[in-house]
């Protein structure tokens, strides 16, 4: 039955597709600004609705998401013209990696692509003003708050033992957030010598060392003694 309803399913889609297509060839429909976004959209469809029918589906969520992302580019740019419209890409990218990880919990690895594609999407909606040390500066906060965020997951390890949090991610959330601050600090004209840069991040990688060796070893004592 799943079976049979993913085939009528696909057969829609591709009549539709046919038909925008021939439409677009005798000229009925401009294909740059109607047939281009319309094909987007339902190819995007297809997939979520692919991701939605089964769990183990998830992967149809990242296609999905591009297609989707690419008609509303298509579209925005036909309506405003903007070079931001791009922005929409990343935007509809980003949600689709946080589905694959709303859809399963072990693929925890799709928050890393969908830290970094929301990013993206805030730095291209950016106004042209801000360019060079402020585009720097929330490249590495959004990095960092990505792998900070990784942190607070609940995530089965690969052993399949139990459901816990990472703490590695703890070392690039601290070194990218320093940098992030840094330039953030040169934006607002706190201005810091690269000769106090330097050493900052090292002090900063080292602290993250630190905590990440005391949290390791925290977890392995509970584990072996157990609670109390």
């Amino acid at each position: 039955m799943k079976s049979a309803n993913a085939s009528i399913t696909a057969g829609i889609v591709l009549m539709m597709l046919g038909v925008l297509l021939m439409l677009d060839r005798v000229g009925v429909l401009d294909s740059g600004a109607i047939v281009a976004p319309l094909v987007f959209a339902a190819a995007g469809v297809l997939f979520l609705s692919v991701f939605i029918r089964r769990r183990e589906h998830w992967w149809a969520a990242i296609p999905g998401s591009v297609f989707l992302g690419l008609a509303a580019v298509v579209t925005s740019a036909g309506l405003t013209g903007s070079g931001a419209s791009a922005g929409f890409l990343f935007l509809f990218m980003g949600a689709g990696f946080a589905a694959v990880y709303a859809r399963v919990p072990d693929n925890w690895w799709a928050i890393i692509p969908a830290g970094v594609m929301l990013t993206l999407a805030v730095i291209v909606a950016l106004p042209p003003a801000f360019q060079g040390t402020p585009i720097a500066a929330v490249l590495f906060l959004g990095l960092a708050a990505t792998f900070g965020v990784l942190t607070l997951l609940p995530v089965r390890p690969s052993d399949g033992t139990s459901t816990g949090h990472l703490k590695w991610p703890l070392i690039p959330a601290g070194v990218l957030a320093v940098l992030g601050v840094i330039m953030a600090l040169q934006v607002s004209a706190l201005l810091i010598p690269l000769d106090f840069a330097v050493p900052a991040v090292m002090i900063a990688a080292g602290i993250a060392l630190v905590v990440y060796a005391f949290l390791a070893r925290t977890g392995k004592h509970r584990k072996v003694h157990g609670p109390g």
